[in-house]
């Protein structure tokens, strides 16, 4: 077994030091390098003044002392510490135990939270040799590597998705009796008075409730079992929906709810709706589609939050495509009108919207065309999202025991 020796921060790193300054003017939403700050990528600018493999400390924000590892060309901010291997250490080794390490501990006691260069750099490390933070790296980076990769495919099965909704919904262009594309081949569109636009003949607008045979209120039971609260089920927050939808990790916490309640219980093509919650530059609203591959990503029976609502449809052929209907609605901010406030906190006001808004949906052939098509995409996406989930749990198991000598990679 390699023997581990101790070290200050300072002496195993060639470089630890803060960023430059950038003005925001520099900083825009597409660009060729990132700008990391003190809570990580604040945008991207045209040029760089690190370029290499280096550990990233933010040093200043919420996010204070998180570390990560960075490999590539990025403009490093004065709100960010750039650390630097010698010849003798390994800087992805190094990121990964200084991630662990809590270093927000250390930040200075003033309105705006702070780590200091010079404190950090006193810190000591215990590290086993080169050869051993190599492979312990590798291992590491290799989990890394697979996890950002199947976020890509993820990414690319979404768009492909919301492009083809897109071109059968929006444009109207889905498939007509010989194959092409309805509108962009002379299909016939009438005017329709409610909606103020025209739509495919033969397709129908009506308000949203039609299409919506039950809803369901959430629980949020108890965090331990006790009493009648025997029923162990995780439970899906509005701060999950995301992550339902491929977007961020999930956690939705282990709650215990009562049996009576179990028929509360999310079954496959049920929709979560986040109903209290938002903040002023986000409306409540998110919904995230229950199918049985995402019933699969759990352990344990799902249920949603006391501040959310479970819906069904009348009619499951329409379950992909109500699903990205409503993703539009919430993204164009229609659901700000609709939202009331009860001691601060806002509420959707479900049922003046479902029963006032009004939408066009397609004859049941088409949607029955289109649910084939995307159930396979979501599956796929589902299976990524689980394999990420369990990659992740993986990484985080053996991160602290690679970082202390208690297990070690195999030659």
């Amino acid at each position: 077994m390699s023997e581990w020796t101790t070290y200050t921060i300072s002496e195993v790193c060639r470089r630890f030091s803060s960023g430059k300054g950038i003005t925001a003017s520099q900083i825009f939403e597409i660009g060729a390098y990132p700008v990391f700050g003190g809570n990580g990528i604040r945008g991207y600018t045209d040029t760089y003044n690190f370029e290499g493999e280096c550990a990233i400390i933010g040093r200043q924000g919420a996010y204070c002392g998180n570390t990560k590892y960075f490999c590539g060309k990025a403009y490093m901010t004065e709100h960010a510490i750039v650390a630097t291997a010698n010849d003798e250490h390994n800087i992805g080794y190094i990121a990964n135990l200084l991630s662990i390490m809590d270093l927000g501990q250390y930040q200075g006691q003033s309105a705006q939270p702070g780590l200091s260069v010079n404190t950090l750099s006193k810190i000591e490390l215990k590290l086993p040799d080169k050869e051993t933070q190599d492979s312990i790296f590798s291992l590491l980076f290799s989990l890394d590597k697979k996890i950002a990769l199947n976020k890509q495919i993820n990414a690319r099965l979404e768009e492909m998705a919301k492009t083809l909704y897109d071109y059968w919904f929006v444009q109207f262009d889905f498939p007509d009796a010989n194959g092409k594309p309805y509108k962009s081949s002379g299909g016939e569109m009438v005017f329709d008075e409610t909606l103020k636009r025209e739509i495919p003949k033969g397709w129908e607008v009506k308000q949203i409730s039609h299409w919506i045979k039950t809803d369901k209120s959430g629980d949020w039971g108890k965090e331990q079992q006790e009493g009648h609260y025997t029923v162990k089920v995780n439970c899906v927050r509005g701060a999950d929906i995301n992550a339902i939808n491929s977007q961020g990790n999930i956690e939705a916490p282990i709650r215990f709810i009562l049996a009576k309640n179990a028929h509360k219980l999310l079954s496959p093509f049920d929709f979560v709706v986040e109903i209290s919650g938002g903040s002023p530059t986000q409306s409540t609203g998110r919904l995230a589609p229950i199918s049985q591959y995402v019933l699969e990503r759990f352990d344990l029976p799902l249920i949603c939050s006391n501040f959310c609502k479970a819906i069904s449809l009348k009619d499951t052929s329409y379950f992909y495509q109500f699903a990205f209907m409503w993703s539009d609605i919430y993204k164009n901010n229609i659901l700000f009108g609709w939202e009331g406030k009860t001691s601060g906190i806002k509420n959707l006001l479900f049922d003046n919207f479902v029963n006032g808004y009004f939408e066009c949906f397609p004859p049941k052939e088409i949607a029955e065309k289109f649910f084939k098509i995307i159930d396979k995409n979501h599956q796929e996406q589902q299976l990524l999202l689980k394999q990420n989930h369990q990659l992740t749990q993986l990484r985080d198991f053996l991160l602290p025991m690679l970082m202390n000598g208690q297990v070690s990679v195999a030659e």
